[in-house]
């Protein structure tokens, strides 16, 4: 007599920001897994570049991908978001949205840089704040927020070989514990995801 065993439940994982890089990536690559373990609900905030997404699935099996439009920066576009998945089982929630500002301090408008936060901090916080509660009544679920090695330089104690200070006895360079250097020309981006280092920091004590 043949057993049937029974389907194996997909891991269903939600991914912000899917129209271009590690969102994308990450969404081709959890839906084309060849176990099929994954079912992927991949968001972005213009619809009209999910065609890069599928087309990037080529003849991969569709029924693994979603596109859902979402806007980190839009409350009710969350909220529609999570309204979407209501009465589904969230496994894990990837907070990858992300934008970067370059140039010199001073040429930074206060618009672009409210923006870089507004997406960037704010983004993911409005994001973890739609989708948490399930998570908590369920006493189950994964958050995974993309960071930058821009929140770690300039701050983060790192042990390494370090400049001598002046006036120090010896010569060159010496062993102990400094901080890497900062990204010259990327001082609201670093100080952006900087602060995501702090929220996520304290959100996993």
């Amino acid at each position: 007599v043949r057993q049937h065993c029974p389907a194996m439940e997909k891991t269903t994982v939600l991914i912000t920001g899917c129209s271009s890089g590690i969102g994308l990536a990450l969404a081709v690559r959890l839906a084309s897994d060849p176990a099929q373990r994954f079912k992927v609900y991949a968001t972005m905030r213009d619809l009209a570049k999910g065609e890069r997404l599928r087309e990037r699935l080529g003849g991969c099996r569709t029924d693994a991908l979603e596109v859902l439009q979402l806007d980190v920066t839009d409350p009710r576009s969350l909220a529609e978001a999570a309204h979407r998945l209501q009465g589904q089982r969230l496994d894990v929630l990837v907070c990858n949205a992300g934008v970067g500002l370059m140039g010199p301090l001073e040429t930074c408008s206060e618009q672009a840089m409210r923006g870089v936060f507004d997406v960037n901090l704010f983004g993911v916080v409005r994001t973890i704040q739609a989708f948490l509660p399930a998570m908590k009544r369920r006493r189950a679920g994964r958050i995974v927020v993309s960071s930058s090695v821009g929140g770690l330089q300039g701050g983060r104690v790192l042990p390494r070989a370090c400049p001598a200070q002046p006036g120090a006895p010896g010569k060159g360079r010496r062993s102990g514990r400094c901080s890497a250097p900062g990204v010259p020309f990327n001082a609201v981006y670093c100080a952006s995801k900087f602060a995501v280092e702090g929220l996520c920091e304290s959100l996993a004590v």
